[in-house]
C-alpha cells in the first residue's frame, strides 16, 4: 500500500513529505488510519542521527492515535471504527524470559520498534507515525477507552508510559512519597499519575517561577534544586524519585533525599554519569539507582486504562505535519507544554 509520510532523508535535512510502501495485512494484522501522532524527544534524536543508528530515510512517530479501517483474517480483538493506539514497539520475540513476563521492551533479541527497526517477518524497515496509516500485529495495538481526548492520548503511548512503569514496579500509591526531577514531557505525566496514585508529589526543579503549573499538575510540593536549604528540608523523605532530565546531569544531590531502601530511578538519559556517582549514601542506607524503560504491551493497556478511569491526558499544543520542522526547533529549547501533537488530518489537506 502506498502511503504519505513525512521523513528525514540524512541528518542535516529537514523532515519533509516521502512516500512510503506499508505491507498488506497478515492474517493478525490491523490497518489503522493515523489521526494524531505525539511528537518525543527520541523523534528529533532519531532524525538527527544523535544516537548514530538512524538508518534513512526515517520516518518518526511512536505516539500513534487511530482509526481501525480494517483488519486481518486471525484479529479478535478490534473491528473497523475503533479507535486505538500503537506506541514505541510492534513486535518482539514472544518467546524470552522477559517477553514471557510482559516485558517486550526488554526482549531479549530487542524489540521491533515503531519506527527505525526491522520487521521481524519479511525484513522490511519499520516507519513510524509521521503518515496518514500504518499496519501494525494485533498483540501490539492498544485499546482506547471510551471518552479519553483523542489527540490527548497520544503521549501516554511514550511519555506516560515511562512515568507509568517505574510508578507501578515500585509500588506507588495511597501514602507514598514520590518527587520527580524536571518539569517537561515526562516529568508532568509523572506528577500527574503519581498524584492520581495517591501519592504526595514532590517536584525538583532548577528553574524558580514553575510553582503554579506544577500544583496544577499534582504537586504538592516544589524545591528547588540549587537552593541548599530547601534540598536539607526533604532530605531523608522519598520512597522513589523519578529522574525524566534528558542530559548528563548531577544525580549526587538527589540522593540524600531518598529514604533509607529507596530508588532513584532514571528514564530520560541514556549514557555516562557525569559528575560520578558517589555511592556513600547509596552503600551506607541502601539506597538504590535504577532505570526503566517504557512499558510492556499489558503494562501500557493498564496505563489507558487508568487514564480513561481518572481522566487523564496529556498537556498538549496541536500542530499541522507542515509544522513539523519548526516544532522541533522549538523542542529543542523546551518551548512547549507540553508535548506536540500533530493533527494527521493536515497530511489530508496537503494532498487535496
Amino acid at each position: 500500500m502506498n502511503v504519505r509520510a513525512y521523513a528525514a532523508r540524512s541528518a542535516t535535512d529537514a523532515l519533509a513529505p516521502f512516500p512510503i510502501a506499508r505491507r498488506e495485512p497478515r492474517a493478525d494484522d490491523v490497518v489503522i488510519d493515523i489521526l494524531y501522532c505525539g511528537v518525543c524527544h527520541s523523534d528529533l534524536h532519531m532524525a538527527r542521527n544523535d544516537w548514530n543508528n538512524t538508518v534513512y530515510p526515517v520516518v518518526p512517530g511512536h505516539e500513534i492515535i487511530g482509526r481501525v479501517r480494517r483488519v486481518g483474517t486471525a484479529v479478535t480483538r478490534f473491528r473497523a471504527g475503533d479507535h486505538v493506539g500503537v506506541g514505541c514497539m510492534v513486535d518482539s520475540c514472544q518467546h524470552c524470559a522477559a517477553c514471557d513476563k510482559g516485558l517486550e521492551q526488554y526482549c531479549a533479541q530487542f524489540p521491533t520498534l515503531t519506527y527505525n527497526g526491522v520487521d521481524r517477518h519479511d525484513k522490511t524497515p519499520t516507519f513510524g507515525g509521521y503518515s496518514e496509516s500504518i499496519v501494525a500485529r494485533e498483540k501490539f495495538v492498544l485499546k482506547l477507552p471510551p471518552g479519553l481526548d483523542l489527540a490527548g492520548a497520544a503521549p501516554l503511548l511514550c511519555a506516560g508510559i515511562t512515568t507509568w512503569s517505574p510508578l507501578r514496579h515500585w509500588h506507588v500509591g495511597n501514602g507514598s512519597r514520590v518527587a520527580v526531577v524536571g518539569l517537561g514531557g515526562l516529568g508532568h505525566m509523572a506528577l500527574k499519575l503519581a498524584k492520581a496514585l495517591g501519592a504526595e508529589v514532590t517536584l525538583f526543579t532548577r528553574s524558580p517561577g514553575k510553582e503554579a503549573d506544577a500544583r496544577r499538575l499534582g504537586a504538592d510540593r516544589i524545591v528547588l534544586s540549587t537552593d541548599a536549604e530547601q534540598m536539607a528540608a526533604v532530605t531523608g523523605r522519598f520512597g522513589l524519585i523519578i529522574d525524566t532530565v534528558p542530559y548528563a546531569h548531577d544525580l549526587n544531590p538527589y540522593l540524600p533525599t531518598l529514604a533509607v531502601d529507596s530508588t532513584l530511578v532514571l528514564v530520560g538519559y541514556l549514557g555516562e554519569l557525569d559528575p560520578a556517582l558517589n555511592t556513600s549514601a547509596m552503600v551506607l542506607q541502601r539506597k538504590s539507582v535504577a532505570g526503566s524503560l517504557i512499558g510492556g504491551i499489558a503494562e501500557t493497556q493498564e496505563l489507558l486504562d487508568f487514564c480513561g478511569q481518572h481522566g487523564i491526558t496529556s498537556d498538549i499544543e496541536t500542530i499541522r505535519i507542515q509544522d513539523i520542522n519548526t516544532a522541533y526547533a522549538r523542542l529543542l529549547k523546551s518551548d512547549v507544554k507540553y508535548r506536540f501533537v500533530i493533527d494527521m488530518g493536515s497530511l489530508q489537506v496537503e494532498a487535496g
